[in-house]
């Protein structure tokens, strides 16, 4: 292998285990701010984070902003975010019914209930960009659980608004509540709540350094979905891929940020200098090409493998937030593959299409973190309760086992209440 940095896989999980300690003082007083000065301390953070002077007034977006944003929003727009909920909520709601079970014996019976957690609060990065799909990723599977509360907060644009689509999007999908506030501040008032924000019982979505920071913070007191930071990619392909096609995927991820990640790794030198190619000839002339350069320059990087198990081995090390697989057999490639947010296997599959509209969810463990957490979905919204019904034959089938393991574990009174029952009259 042309070897990787060295900080490359010592920057993620599990090799970094802990916050920077600069980031975490910092995002620390953020956090004690809110709780202890409430709106006041938003306002303040607005002003200097944003440059929006905002009243407290207007710190929840009011039904006539949702009401307006649709006059500003196309056709085209609200049908493509329809599109993309439907095919959310089919692959959700799938889910959702396979978790209801039912194990049903002669002499005990165990059913699993499913219910959904009280209250969410979706963080959706905002300022001058807009990410309805965030919107849609965070809200849906939550909607799907039949979570009564959901909030959203996300920053405003200079003017103070925010993007009419994101609005409108997140009136689709049901959002109860809409507060313009981003950062580590809207972290630590979805936590803790402030006098217009009431807390929330968990928090989901993705942000920046100090949003992933302030969530990891909040998660003592607040449980969260998963670190899920600036974006990543990592292609992984043979001789077969298509050049072009991976230098668009590359650039397309780099696209978000400078500090997303773009990586190729190969088994084909050739495939890795043609790519290479590819985006120098191509970067400089296209949109945002300021940004996929600096990215590109920062955080994008070509690995040539010497095989197929090299590269599968530190695919897997690495846990990439989105892997795509351009092979000549990729679902075999697919199946070797333990860590990854998602896999997109084949030429036609790109991660571009899977952040919109192929019906599976775009939030995703970033860092590392797809070693030990899954995407997003309805599982992250519910609760799981086994109801148990056991006869007293049932019982009798297993009351010696139970009192050895009782005794074992010195708790004689676990073995009473089993025998008392035994003794009562059948």
């Amino acid at each position: 292998m042309n070897r990787a940095p060295k900080e490359l896989l010592e920057g993620r999980w599990p090799s970094k285990r802990h916050l920077d300690p600069k980031l975490k003082a910092y995002v620390s007083k953020i956090i004690d701010d809110v709780k202890r000065r409430g709106d006041e301390a938003l306002i303040e953070f607005t002003k200097r984070f944003d440059g929006v002077e905002l009243e407290p007034n207007k710190i929840r977006v009011s039904e006539g902003e949702i009401e307006e944003a649709y006059s500003r929003v196309g056709g085209e727009e609200i049908s493509a975010v329809k599109l993309a909920k439907e095919r959310l909520e089919r692959l959700e709601k799938l889910t959702l019914e396979r978790l209801n079970l039912k194990v049903e014996g002669e002499n005990l019976m165990v059913y699993r209930r499913v219910t959904p957690i009280r209250s969410v609060g979706c963080y959706i990065p905002g300022g001058e960009a807009s990410y309805p799909s965030t919107v849609m990723m965070a809200v849906v599977p939550a909607r799907v659980a039949g979570v009564p509360r959901i909030a959203i907060c996300t920053p405003p644009r200079r003017d103070g608004g925010i993007e009419p689509l994101t609005l409108v999007a997140a009136d689709i999908c049901g959002v109860s509540e809409i507060y313009r506030v981003g950062g580590a501040q809207a972290v630590a008032a979805l936590a803790y709540g402030t006098e217009t924000i009431e807390p929330v019982d968990k928090i989901v979505g993705p942000g920046n350094i100090y949003v992933t920071a302030a969530k990891m913070l909040v998660s003592v007191d607040v449980p969260i979905d998963m670190p899920a930071g600036p974006s990543e990619i990592l292609i992984l392909a043979d001789g077969s891929a298509d050049p072009r096609i991976v230098a668009l995927d590359m650039i397309s991820q780099a696209e978000h940020g400078v500090g997303c990640i773009s990586i190729l790794v190969t088994t084909s030198k050739g495939l890795a200098d043609r790519v290479l190619e590819e985006l120098e000839r191509t970067v400089p002339s296209i949109p945002r090409g300021e940004i996929v350069a600096e990215a590109l320059s920062r955080n994008g990087l070509i690995l040539v493998c010497g095989g197929m198990d090299e590269a599968v081995d530190f695919v897997n090390q690495f846990a990439p937030e989105h892997l795509e697989v351009m092979t000549e057999n990729p679902a075999e490639i697919a199946g070797r593959i333990t860590s990854a947010g998602v896999i997109l296997t084949g030429d036609y599959s790109p991660a571009s299409a899977s952040d919109y509209c192929l019906g599976t969810n775009h939030i995703l463990p970033t860092g590392g973190y797809g070693h030990v957490f899954s995407g997003l979905s309805v599982l992250n919204f519910v609760k799981i309760t086994n109801i148990i019904e056991c006869s007293r034959d049932g019982l009798i089938e297993v009351r010696d086992q139970i009192t050895t393991l009782a005794l074992a574990e010195g708790l004689p009174n676990h073995a009473s209440a089993v025998e008392g029952r035994v003794q009562l009259e059948g």
